[in-house]
């Protein structure tokens, strides 16, 4: 396994930084890799930041950082193109999962209604989006309101939910799933839990596969830290 970084600092602390919070290395402020300061909105998100730091061994290992991870991104990535990462978001609701349903087996397609249907109710008492839904693989245009609310619900996050929207919409492919994530009207695991529908369906009924239960995995804590990050920053 290759190793990261070899620590360099012995001291991790936190400091109010002009409008916000920064985590200093042996009293230097950390920079993002873009060499941004990395300064966080909230002292509770600091702290849990500078935890991360001060956990490392002798190694860093940023895999293991997924607060740092966030606010890097926040600051690298999303603060440059706002506009850019709100249109990728959006555009999915355009095909949203929760819009394309099997005609078989029974119990597919029970578990798809019994499921998707409360959450696309859901986006429609919510958010004022009303989705269309089909079935197979053929495309289904929805009408342009329901993607303008959906849009309109995007682009009104800042910077920081932002960031927790792009994993929440990412990996469970819905932009209806992940505005109710970012909302807590689901957690992680539900989220999660609700967007593998059809690929449950399919372990339980072939097997499960080693590796894609390694990916599953993997995208399900990515999904948990996005929640802490969210859950960090506050109302």
């Amino acid at each position: 396994m290759k190793r990261g970084t070899k620590r360099f600092y012995k001291t991790v602390d936190v400091k109010a930084e002009g409008e916000g919070f920064a985590v200093l290395l042996d009293g230097k402020t950390i920079k993002t890799p873009a060499g941004t300061t990395m300064t966080s909105p909230t002292l509770a998100l600091a702290e849990g930041i500078a935890a991360e730091w001060r956990e490392q061994g002798e190694h860093i290992d940023l895999g293991n950082m997924q607060l740092t991870k966030a606010l890097n991104t926040t600051l690298d990535r999303v603060a440059g193109r706002r506009e850019e990462v709100i249109d990728e978001l959006a555009n999915f609701a355009g095909s949203d999962l929760l819009c394309y349903r099997a005609v078989a087996p029974v119990e597919l397609v029970r578990r798809q209604t019994a499921t998707w249907d409360f959450w696309l109710k859901w986006a429609a008492e919510t958010l004022g989006a009303n989705f269309a839904v089909t079935t197979g693989i053929g495309h289904t245009e929805q009408a342009p309101g329901s993607l303008a609310q959906i849009r309109s619900a995007i682009a009104a996050l800042d910077d920081y939910r932002l960031t927790a929207l792009h994993t929440g919409i990412t990996i469970t492919g819905s932009a209806v799933l992940g505005l109710a994530y970012l909302a807590g009207a689901l957690s992680a695991d539900e989220a999660f839990a609700a967007s593998q529908v059809d690929e449950e369906f399919q372990a339980e009924r072939w097997g499960r596969d080693a590796e894609a239960e390694g990916v599953r995995a993997r995208r399900l804590e990515e999904l948990r830290a996005a929640r802490r990050y969210l859950d960090l920053l506050g109302e």
